[in-house]
């Protein structure tokens, strides 16, 4: 294949944008952003589901707490009723006073145990209202380092998406003059070889596979005719002559 020098040299600037919109994609796809805002979600998940769990506990322990008090109340009015009868004398006979007397004592000591259990399952409910208050405050924290993060993610991409629609928009002007058929063994080469299709011979040495070419192949470049399109003999890339080629 032949094809001008100067088409040539315009390869190594295709190839030069080529490998810098690879790079922007690279670094776009490998922001900090990206692995921060993935750590603060899980751990939002988890601080979530932590609080779904307190907040269920404390609703749990709410219900508890009223049916708790329920009973307290329904003692406590059983209790005054019989006191009431007790201090009313309507109770005459010995053994329904002995039994009324015996009642409003045990009612006593119900209520009292009642009512240390209303005690206990308040103290329960205080201790899960304080950690689902906590918990909320940490949601609450997380959530704004999510938001923060993910607002320097989304100026990094926009600024990186600018550079590469740029970047873009150059390499298509370029090699927009290149001739076809240069280019689609560019892209060929370039698909099959990491990204790098053309190379720049630097000092006699391949910038493609950074090796120095032995002295037949720096003849046979030397003999080679000006618009001759080369290839390296050990990566295949195309290789650019340039006025650094120590030839």
């Amino acid at each position: 294949m032949n094809a001008a020098p100067a088409d040539q040299i315009r390869l190594l600037d295709v190839q030069a944008l080529d490998t810098r919109l690879t790079q922007l994609a690279y670094k776009r796809n490998n922001l900090p952003e990206h692995e921060e805002i993935q750590r603060l979600d899980a751990d939002l998940a988890q601080l979530r589901d932590l609080l779904v769990a307190a907040q269920t506990e404390e609703s749990d322990t709410a219900r508890e707490q009223t049916k708790a008090e329920q009973d307290v109340d329904q003692v406590r009015q059983r209790a005054t009723r019989d006191q009431k009868r007790l201090d009313s004398g309507a109770v005459t006979n010995p053994k329904d006073l002995e039994s009324l007397q015996s009642e409003i004592v045990s009612l006593a000591k119900r209520q009292g145990d009642l009512e240390d259990v209303v005690l206990e399952v308040m103290e329960r409910r205080e201790s899960v209202q304080e950690r689902a208050a906590e918990l909320t405050e940490r949601v609450e924290s997380v959530g704004a380092r999510v938001q923060d993060a993910m607002g320097r993610r989304d100026a990094a991409v926009a600024e990186i998406d600018a550079e590469i629609t740029r970047a873009g928009a150059e390499r298509d002007t370029i090699a927009a003059v290149v001739p076809d058929d240069l280019l689609k063994l560019y892209d060929k080469i370039r698909a099959r070889e990491g990204g790098v299709g053309a190379a720049k011979l630097y000092q006699r040495r391949c910038e493609g596979c950074r090796l120095e070419l032995n002295i037949t192949e720096v003849n046979d470049v030397r003999a080679a005719a000006p618009d001759e399109v080369l290839r390296c003999e050990n990566c295949r890339r195309i290789l650019v002559r340039t006025p650094e080629s120590g030839l």
